[in-house]
């Protein structure tokens, strides 16, 4: 896509990827983007840049917009490879530019592209003038990784926010203001859910941070921008929301199942559940993407996991999601285990276990041997229903 206005002076240049399905192991149905940002004043500021593939591309728009020896500063808000990843074949066409980045991050690209670089190391609230607009650098370590930061623009009160607040969706709109409503905040928040759900503490103090400064636009790195007072107030407050784990009355039923009997279980405890008027879903993780699921979790305050034992543990789909679970911390959960076993079990106490790790404060689990007869789908049920009273 071609270069696009957003105030006088500044622009989106960077590449739609309408094609990329999977982004290291979280699905992006809907594709993505990779936003680069150029600021035209005396001195001409780029703001990150993109995948390295789409390279060619950035610098169509680039050189439409202006002479490459005129550019004075290449800041890199994050080092992560769709974001930086161009970086070093950009900087070779910029004579005069100086690379801007935080103290971790000049580490970690000297690591990561195997070169020194010259770069001039900014702490929080240094700036830069570039005429009649400043640039302002606010790190943020650990949101996503620890050289991550936001330049802020007081002038037009634009935050180049580079991954917070951001969304993978592929579109040929710029704006949150011009796609559809549910879409846009459905891929909001799949992208806190697998990407900063677990970074709640961080999530608030940044939120703390910023919260003494005007925005009237949020510009990420992924996704579209953010331009209208509604819908930056509504992503701010979901993301408070989102890090202090406020979650709704909603229970997920996440399981898979050997022969069948697993899967009657989840069904009679959903039964249970909904007997007791709360919302809840069945999810089989055979046929359920993994962080789809994520986002369910995201605002869901229950979490009741089963599975089939085999060889004395989990099915390999319970597993997997229970370890991409773990890494995420979701906060403020209650969880509980179930399944069915032949002769030795194991299932039930491996989920416990992989669930504690993950910070869900467990309620007591049920267990079947073999296929459940009547009296045991009946207490299923009840099992689901005690603790749809828990929520």
């Amino acid at each position: 896509m071609s270069a696009i206005t957003l105030k006088e002076g500044i622009y989106w240049l960077g590449a739609v990827d309408w094609n990329v399905r999977n982004f290291h192991g979280y699905s992006t149905h809907r594709g993505t983007t990779y936003n680069s940002y150029l600021i035209v004043d005396e001195k001409i500021a780029l703001i990150d840049s993109v995948k390295a593939p789409f390279y060619n591309e950035f610098m169509t728009n680039l050189k439409s917009l202006v002479s490459l020896d005129k550019i004075d500063y290449l800041i890199m808000n994050h080092l992560e490879m769709d974001h930086s990843g161009a970086i070093p074949l950009i900087l070779e066409h910029l004579p005069n530019a100086e690379l801007i980045g935080t103290n971790a991050g000049k580490i970690g690209y000297e690591k990561t592209y195997h070169r020194q670089q010259k770069m001039r190391v900014v702490n929080d609230g240094d700036s830069i003038k570039l005429g009649k607009r400043t640039l302002k650098f606010i790190p943020i370590p650990m949101l996503h990784w620890p050289d991550s930061m936001v330049t802020y623009c007081p002038e037009d009160k634009i935050l180049f926010s580079n991954d917070a607040f951001g969304q993978h969706l592929a579109s040929s709109q710029r704006f949150a203001d011009l796609i559809n409503t549910h879409v846009i905040y459905e891929e909001a928040a799949k992208y806190y859910a697998n990407i900063i759900m677990h970074l709640g503490v961080v999530v608030n103090k940044t939120l703390d941070k910023l919260s003494n400064v005007e925005i009237n636009m949020i510009a990420p790195s992924h996704g579209v921008i953010w331009r209208d007072k509604e819908n930056i107030a509504r992503i701010i407050s979901n993301y408070r929301r989102w890090a202090s784990g406020i979650s709704e009355k909603k229970i997920l039923v996440i399981y898979d199942t050997m022969w069948g009997s697993t899967d009657k279980m989840a069904r009679a405890i959903l039964d249970g559940i909904v007997s007791k008027g709360i919302d809840a879903k069945l999810c089989n993780l055979t046929y359920s993407d993994r962080s789809d699921l994520i986002r369910e979790v995201l605002d869901a305050k229950g979490i009741i996991v089963g599975s089939a034992t085999l060889n004395n543990g989990m099915l390999p789909n319970v597993a997997a999601f229970l370890s991409y679970l773990k890494g995420l911390k979701p906060a403020n959960k209650i969880g509980a285990a179930f399944g069915s076993f032949g002769w030795g079990g194991g299932a039930v106490k491996a989920i416990e276990a992989e669930m504690k790790e993950a910070g869900i404060a467990l309620e007591p689990s049920i267990s079947c041997r073999y296929v459940p007869n009547e009296d045991e789908i009946k207490k299923c049920m009840e099992f689901g229903a005690s603790f749809a009273s828990k929520i």
